[in-house]
């Protein structure tokens, strides 16, 4: 053993920073350093390993920090055991070996195979299984430090086998920076980890692996000695001596081996000379001069190496040459076998590639003897070129299949094909696109077509390039005309244009001045069209427009020779241009040629005139509208001058009256023509003739007049030869004796007008004196308008006069005031005194008067403000989200717990007590009922005798008992102190739910829901507060996760399986609560009621019904068959009638219970409604691609089918409605409520009715309706707020609990709960530091009921000892919980920091209820006043009062001392502890005093919100357990009857025997084969099957895993173990496998249910129906 720790001290250590040399007294900074100085170390263990492991497997890991990372895979730990036990651990078994997967998609289960075989080379070689870690501690991480002992160790076990070399010390020689030394502090502060002892692997390997002590020494000496006399032979001899436990020695090295030991010795011996002088010669150990056996096996492990690697270094050499000769000679073969020599050390080569090898090498030499002269190439050069190589060889080989694979397509001709071709990766063909496919099919076919050949891949490129080029031509042309149609569909002119211009589009010539033409034509053609114009529509558009235009300019230049002629003086030929074909003038007069001329220069006048521009010029519409001007004028000309005509020759041969009519012709438009004035007109006109002609001449009329148009042009008529012209006739004198228009409409006028004048005057002569009158009126009132117009105008002046007017007046009104009021003062000033005395007065008057008036009012306003003022306080306590301390101080108040308080706690633990006690004594009556129910099954049948239920019906009797001991009373201190153990092993499995999670599933199936009802409940008092709901439901939630996790492999199996923890919740959530009842009740209870209900959906039933009504109407047998199939019965229309009446009977009731069961959503407990959402969520993290319908049919299965639907199919076994001991429901009204919950079953499964529920296939449609509300339904019930907010329970709850939790539980619960934690402590708690290992440890092994509760009071004569231990054994024990750790407060208590928190709160609120202040620093830094420091006195005065009376009065309920320890400290002591602990709070980072340490605020406010919360809880908690009392006590009244009408029955069985003259029955069983009680005796036997058989009998139908060949090798074993139970048991090969516990009333509540099928062991499927049969037939001979 001395040798085996010298290994470990052999060389001393470099000093280590002092971590505790700072003059800092604090424990928490001590602490700190300690823990800092505790990471630094193991850093350093860190870095020990990564070393030596890299220097085993020769390869470089990650930095020390990820080391622990970059270990949990297991690949490097299964590499190290690769390295020293390679046949255990071949290379090829390691998973992940280049942690590909592990970089893609993190840790996989299977990476744990890692580490199971780096374990089996563990237990290979030998190493004590004392050092070995966990898959847990490496995988989840849980104590890495564990696993990095065990590589410490493994090093030196392996060191001293000679299979590794020694691990370094670095301790106080690595380096590592502050902030990775406090990463690694804070990961182990995160898990807990107590750091293993790395210094003592050396004694513990001593202690654990004894050797030959005396002959390992002598044969240590012997080699020193050999040593010394450096005789190599002899050296070499001790080494191989066997109890020298040396390794590895090869002889050819001897030489070599006594040269280093002979140097180790004399350098270990020259070190220690001068220590060993110091040394006291007691202390002195010959090791300390010569080599101990591990220091022998590192020289020879050494200088192995040394000649190990010399050797390999030539043979490398030699290798390296031997390629540089093949290389030269160019010899294939030779280089080929130089390469792959292993002494190469060249990887990665292939065969194939050989003449790439030759010729990439030999460039290689050429060139390096080309620039240095030496040809040869060293290795790393030829690895490289080899790499290279390889890459240039393996992209030919696929550029070859690449064109091989192009050919191939082009062959096919499939455009996609070649494409797909083409677009390797591996072929340079950078510019193919998808888009030109078909030009590439078609370019690619022609070449390969013309070549008649293979094509290269430079051919492939030039049609590429070539394809690409025609695309890129067609996509020009394709893009320009589109580009064309798009702007034609616009208004962008230049747009058009440009596409126009493209250089690819061959179009007709553009004319510079048509462009706009142009858009504006192809836009007309594009809208006409609808679609894309071709290029041949748009150049004949084109060619439209240049057409058009060269009739313009044809037409414009007549134009302008017009426009020319006009302003010109030569007009000679303006009548031949304006019948100008290209003008398009119409209706041209030759006649009328001079006025032409005369209105277009007319016409062209104006126009410049009008526009200013002096080239203005006529448009061919204006001439057309001229000519047409003076053609119209021409014919009115005509007309008028042969009507002036016909006036003058009517003068002078016609009368009055004819001179009338000519006057009056229109054409001549003369005005004011007045019938009575004809003559008149005669003679007046008569009268201008004549002087006209006296005028003129008497013989000078020529015959041709000139006429004056309307217009004013002059026009030519002779009135003798009807000639008419514009022209002015040869030789006109103008001297005609005809009156011209002018001359007879001044005569006609003139003529009318006097006449007017006189007939006017004449016939209003009063109308004319008006209208003078009225015409001064208007004179007058024009003046008024005026000047209101002007003052209006001016109105701003006039006011402004108005007002200085004004103001003048008002100043000098004032002056007069002023001067008297100032001759009067102090008059003045003692009059308006008085004035505001007196109001003031009666204005308080009235105040208080009013006020004394409405005094209740007052009062009552005043209390409501102070209520909304406290209302507005407290919504700023509750609201804000940092409320001040000046707010919460106001309602500290609110934290002190009354005497009400008190007492109403005092009776919740009353009551809780006494419900837990009803329950369970309900309990037990209900299992004693089932079992008496069974026995009374088997009494009928003959299978038990009556004395079995006579014994049953005795022990119903004895169910009272409650105590046999006196519990607690009788018990020893030992036995005190163990019930004190278990307050604290129950207080841990209450509160952490992984225990009992992990415990439910090592237990058997068949024991989970006895164990659930016996303990959980037990544990957790039935959930009877809000704390002990929310953990159970919390245990729920941790087992539902773990059951999903591991062992749920499809959806599926939630609903065809069992599964444990939907089974606990479903029975949890039913028992003791009448929710249900609730619910349901009514609706079943009217649906039992109904008498004329009676659904049949059998077609079989309905027809056989049919015949038996039939045959009682008639009295007659009917002639129909009676035993038919149903499609047989479905052929009648009276069966067909029937079942549609029924079904919609059916639909009918089905809906209202379908909306019964929607309203309730938000009756549905909240622990079922929680893990309905725990269970969806679990479903989608485990199944994330799962259809959301899927998973929410499972989260329907929960709520519907286990919880909802056995309620309405079995109503009596759930307590819905009251039914009697001796009632039962009627067959029809199980088949009513049974087809009921079918439907409402198919409708949350989505199922359809087929097959042989074919005659139901009506209601289909409605199941996919109601499913759609059911997947509504279930998706909202499984929608919950969290737990903690639903029951106000954080981490701080049990700290500031006014009372500890109890619990109830009997001494025979305690006793089988410890026993099973111990036979499964492992596997609920892997890692041995846990808590409950600790507990368990103390506890030992399970007591007896006995040695729990005391000696046990004599057994009563007669009594069965059995029967008595039972009823002992439900003793129940009062446990109050609570945590190991939590005792009395002191100093120590800092470490905690939860309860450092609780308690510092505490302190606080008496500091500020003291003293106030905005915030809690002001007042900690704030000295006391004396005043503040006595009320503080005063309050723990009263407080210490207080607690005094309650104990005075026999209170048993007190604050708890870890709270309330520093109650007693002054004003000023209480503030600086309370800095003192927010500063280490702050250290946990729990508070700050950056925002004035708000968070311990915060925590108040909480605390006063949650109180009342908790007050109202408490009183709604009295009144459920109120209730619950009176529901249970109900529910045992209900049990009594059910015990009587038992007794009564059993009775009247004694009585009938009696009666028969049966022998008394005496205490035991029956005689067998008694004929007149026709009981026979029970059979306890044993019967076996193998597999095969039960297959064969179709009890069992698979086992999962297990093929059908195998059954033959499986044994099956069924024992009865009491009345009604089974025990059955299963062998593989004669290996004992597992057991299951039988029930048999269990399988025929399920053959009732109408489950055929179970699952037995958790894998084997059984028949239930064919079970059953069997049990019968082997167990009670039916």
């Amino acid at each position: 053993m001395a040798e085996w720790e010298s290994d470990m001290g052999a060389s001393p250590r470099a000093q280590i920073y002092n971590f505790f040399d700072e003059p800092d007294s604090s424990g928490k900074s001590m602490d700190e350093r300690r823990k800092e100085h505790i990471a630094y170390e193991y850093l350093c263990h860190l870095e020990e390993a990564k070393k030596w492991i890299e220097a085993c497997i020769v390869e470089e890991l990650p930095p020390t920090t990820d080391l622990e990372q970059a270990l949990r895979n297991g690949v490097i730990l299964a590499k190290l055991g690769h390295y020293y036990s390679p046949e255990v651990l071949p290379i090829k078994r390691i998973y992940d070996l280049n942690e590909a997967k592990y970089k893609v998609r993190g840790l996989h289960f299977k990476h744990t195979d890692n580490f199971n075989f780096w374990i089996k080379t563990l237990e290979k070689i030998g190493l004590p299984k004392i050092f070995y870690p966990i898959t847990t501690d490496l995988y989840d991480r849980k104590n890495m430090p564990k696993v990095i002992y065990c590589v410490h160790a493994l090093s030196l076990f392996l060191f001293k086998l000679g299979k590794a070399p020694l691990i370094q010390d670095l301790v106080g020689t690595a380096q590592f920076t502050e902030e990775e030394i406090s990463a690694m502090k804070k990961e182990l502060d995160k898990y807990g980890i107590q750091m293993p002892a790395f210094g003592k692997i050396g004694g513990i390997l001593a202690t654990e692996m004894p050797v030959d002590e005396v002959a390992l020494h002598a044969a240590v000496l012997a080699i020193n000695e050999a040593i010394d006399k450096q005789i190599v032979e002899e050296t070499l001899q001790a080494l191989q001596n066997p109890a020298a436990l040396l390794v590895k020695i090869e002889s050819t090295n001897s030489e070599r081996y006594q040269d280093e030991l002979y140097h180790s010795k004399r350098t270990k011996e020259d070190k220690s000379q001068e220590r060993i002088t110091s040394m006291d010669v007691s202390e002195a150990d010959v090791y300390d001069v010569i080599l101990t056996r591990a220091e022998i096996q590192g020289a020879l492990d050494m200088v192995n190496a040394m000649v190990k690697k010399e050797i390999a270094t030539a043979r490398h050499v030699a290798a390296i040459e031997e390629i540089n000769e093949a290389i030269q000679l160019g010899d294939l073969g030779r280089l080929l076998k130089a390469l792959l020599n292993s002494d190469a050390r060249l990887s990665d080569l292939k065969e194939e590639n050989i003449r790439w090898y030759m010729d990439v090498l030999g460039k290689a030499c050429r060139d390096k003897e080309e620039s240095c002269g030496d040809g040869k190439l060293n290795f790393a050069e030829i690895s490289d070129i080899l790499t290279i190589a390889n890459q240039v060889a393996e992209h030919s080989r696929q550029v070859e299949a690449a064109l091989l694979a192009v050919n191939s397509a082009i062959d096919g001709g499939v455009a996609e094909e070649i494409l797909a071709a083409l677009q390797n990766e591996v072929l340079d063909l950078v510019d193919v696109t998808p888009a030109v496919s078909d030009y590439y099919c078609d370019g690619l076919v022609k070449r390969k077509s013309e070549k008649q050949d293979l094509l290269t891949e430079d051919e492939i490129k030039e049609v590429i390039e070539e394809m690409n080029e025609q695309a890129e031509r067609d996509r020009s042309v394709g893009g320009a005309i589109l580009a064309i149609n798009t702007a034609a569909t616009g208004y962008d002119v230049e747009a058009t244009i440009s596409a126009l211009r493209n250089e690819f589009l061959t179009v007709e010539p553009l004319d510079e001045a048509c462009l706009h033409r142009y858009h504006e034509a192809l836009k007309r053609a594009r809208d006409e069209k609808g679609e894309l114009l071709t290029i041949d529509e748009i150049n004949a558009i084109i060619a439209d427009v240049n057409e058009q235009v060269r009739l313009e300019r044809l037409k414009a230049k007549a134009l302008e020779e017009i426009n020319i002629q006009t302003s010109g003086e030569d007009s000679s030929t303006l009548l031949a241009t304006l019948h100008n074909e290209h003008v398009g003038l119409q209706n041209v007069n030759d006649n009328n040629e001079s006025h032409y001329l005369t209105l277009l220069q007319a016409a062209l006048q104006a126009k410049i005139q009008e526009t200013g521009d002096t080239s203005a010029v006529l448009s061919q519409d204006e001439i057309q509208a001229i000519i047409d001007k003076a053609n119209a004028q021409t014919e009115d000309a005509i007309i008028l001058a042969k009507a002036i005509h016909a006036i003058n020759s009517t003068l002078k041969e016609g009368g009055a009256e004819e001179v009338l009519a000519a006057l009056k012709e229109p054409t001549i438009y003369l005005r004011s023509i007045t019938d009575e004035c004809a003559a008149t007109y005669q003679a007046k006109l008569l009268e201008a003739t004549d002087e006209k002609a006296q005028k003129v001449g008497a013989d000078t009329d020529e015959g041709w007049s000139e006429y004056r148009t309307k217009e004013g042009h002059i026009y030519y008529y002779n009135g003798e030869t009807d000639q008419s012209q514009w022209e002015k006739p040869e030789n006109f004198t103008g001297t005609s004796h005809e009156l011209t228009r002018d001359e007879i409409q001044i005569a006609v006028t003139k003529v009318t007008a006097d006449f007017d004048r006189w007939a006017l005057l004449k016939s209003n002569e009063p109308l004319v004196t008006l209208l003078q009158a009225m015409w001064r009126t208007i004179l007058v009132r024009r003046a008024f308008r005026a000047r209101l117009k002007y003052l209006r105008d001016n109105e701003s002046s006039a006011v402004r006069v108005q007002a200085h007017w004004k103001g003048y007046k008002q100043r000098q009104a004032y002056k007069d005031r002023l001067h008297h009021l100032t001759s009067l003062t102090q008059q003045t000033i003692k009059l308006q005194s008085m004035v505001r005395m007196w109001r003031e007065r009666k204005r308080y008057r009235e105040r208080l008067a009013f006020f004394r008036a409405n005094v209740r009012s007052v009062i009552q306003i005043q209390s409501a403000w102070r209520a909304h003022t406290a209302k507005k306080q407290y919504k700023t306590l509750t609201d804000v989200q940092n409320p001040p301390a000046s707010t919460v101080r106001r309602f500290l108040q609110l934290l002190e717990q009354s005497d009400i308080d008190f007492s109403e706690e005092l009776e919740c633990q009353r009551l809780k007590a006494q419900v837990v006690q009803e329950i369970r004594a309900n309990q037990q009556l209900e299992q004693d009922l089932n079992v008496m129910d069974i026995k009374i099954g088997l009494l009928v049948k003959n299978r038990i005798t009556l004395q079995d239920v006579v014994s049953q019906s005795a022990k119903l009797k004895k169910t009272g008992v409650q105590e046999i001991g006196a519990g607690l009373g009788t018990m020893s201190k030992a036995n005190r102190e163990t019930v004190a153990s278990y307050q604290h092993l129950f207080y841990i499995l209450q509160t952490d739910p992984r225990y009992f999670a992990k415990l439910i599933f090592e237990m058997p199936q068949s024991k989970t829901t006895r164990f659930m009802e016996n303990v959980i409940l037990t544990v957790f008092n039935y959930a009877q507060n809000h704390r002990e709901q929310y953990l159970l439901i919390k245990l729920f939630e941790t087992a539902l996760r773990e059951e999903v996790t591991s062992k749920v492999d499809k959806i599926s199996e939630i609903i065809t399986g069992n599964p444990t923890v939907i089974k606990m919740v479903v029975h949890f959530t039913r028992g003791g609560q009448n929710i249900l009842r609730d619910l349901l009740g009514p609706l079943v209870q009217e649906v039992l009621n109904n008498k004329d209900l009676c659904i049949i959906t059998s077609p079989v039933d309905v027809y056989k019904a049919w015949i038996n009504q039939m045959e009682s109407k008639t009295g007659e047998a009917s002639k129909l068959p009676y035993d038919v199939s149903n499609d047989q019965a479905l052929e009648h229309q009276e069966v067909r009638d029937n079942i549609s009446t029924m079904v919609k009977d059916l639909h009918d009731i089905t809906e209202r219970f379908l909306n019964l069961i929607l309203e309730s959503i938000h009756k549905i407990p909240y622990a079922m409604r929680y893990i309905a959402m725990q269970l969806r969520l679990a479903l989608h993290a485990k199944f994330p691609e799962a259809p959301e319908e899927d998973i929410l049919k499972v989260i329907g299965n929960l709520l519907y089918y286990r919880y909802m639907n056995p309620a309405i199919v079995a109503p009596d076994g759930f307590d819905i409605v009251d039914v009697g001991a001796e009632q039962q429901l009627t067959s029809d009204q199980r088949r009513n409520l049974g087809n009921i919950a079918k439907v409402l079953q198919y409708a949350a499964a989505n199922k359809k009715f087929e097959g042989e529920n074919v005659a139901l296939s009506a209601i289909n449609p409605y199941i996919e309706e109601a499913f759609k509300k059911f997947r509504d339904f279930f998706l909202r019930a499984s929608s919950v707020e969290t737990a903690e907010a639903k029951f106000g329970i954080d981490e701080y709850s049990d700290v500031i609990m006014l009372a500890k939790p109890v619990i109830y539980i009997s001494a025979k619960e305690i006793c089988s709960t410890h026993q099973l934690l111990l036979e499964h402590v492992d596997a609920i708690a892997p890692d041995p530091i846990d808590p409950i290992h600790a507990i368990l440890k103390e506890l030992g092994s399970a007591p007896s009921i006995e040695n729990l509760i005391g000696r046990l009071p004599d057994i009563p004569v007669g009594d069965d000892p059995a029967e008595y231990m039972a009823l002992a054994g439900k003793t129940e024990i009062e446990l109050t919980l609570g945590a190991k750790a939590e005792v009395k407060s002191t100093d120590d208590d800092d470490t905690d920091m939860k309860a450092l928190f609780v308690r510092t709160k505490r302190m606080v609120v008496d500091i500020l209820r003291a003293q106030p202040g905005e915030s809690l620093t002001t007042v900690l830094y704030t000295p006391a006043t004396s005043s503040q420091e006595d009320d503080h006195q005063a309050l723990i005065s009263n407080r210490a009062e207080t607690e005094k009376q309650k104990l005075s009065r026999g209170a048993t309920l007190r604050k708890m001392n870890s709270i309330y320890g520093d109650h007693e400290l002054p004003l000023e002591g209480m503030k600086r502890k309370v800095l003192r602990n927010l500063r280490l709070l702050e250290s946990e980072n729990l508070v700050s005093s950056s925002d004035d340490y708000q968070d311990i605020i915060n925590a108040i406010a909480k605390d006063i919100r949650n109180q009342h919360r908790y007050r109202q809880q408490r009183k709604k908690e009295l009144a459920r357990l109120q209730a619950t009392l009176t529901k249970l006590n109900k529910k045992a009244s209900f049990y009594g009857e059910q015990i009587d009408y038992y007794q009564r029955y059993v009775k009247a069985c004694l009585d009938n025997l009696a009666k028969a003259g049966v022998t008394k029955v005496k205490s035991g069983r029956g005689k067998k084969g008694n004929a007149a009680s026709g009981d026979a005796e029970f059979k306890k036997t044993t019967v076996r099957y193998t597999g095969q058989k039960l297959h064969e009998k179709g009890v069992i139908l698979e086992v999962e895993g297990l093929p059908h060949h195998q059954f033959r090798n499986v044994t099956f074993e069924i024992s009865s173990t009491g009345v009604g139970t089974f025990e059955v048991s299963a062998k593989f090969m004669g290996v004992s496998m597992e057991k299951v516990d039988l029930v048999f009333q269990d399988l025929l509540q399920l053959q009732y249910e109408g489950l055929a099928v179970m699952k037995m062991f958790g894998r084997a499927k059984i028949n239930v129906n064919l079970l059953i049969y069997l049990i019968n037939k082997k167990f009670y001979g039916n």
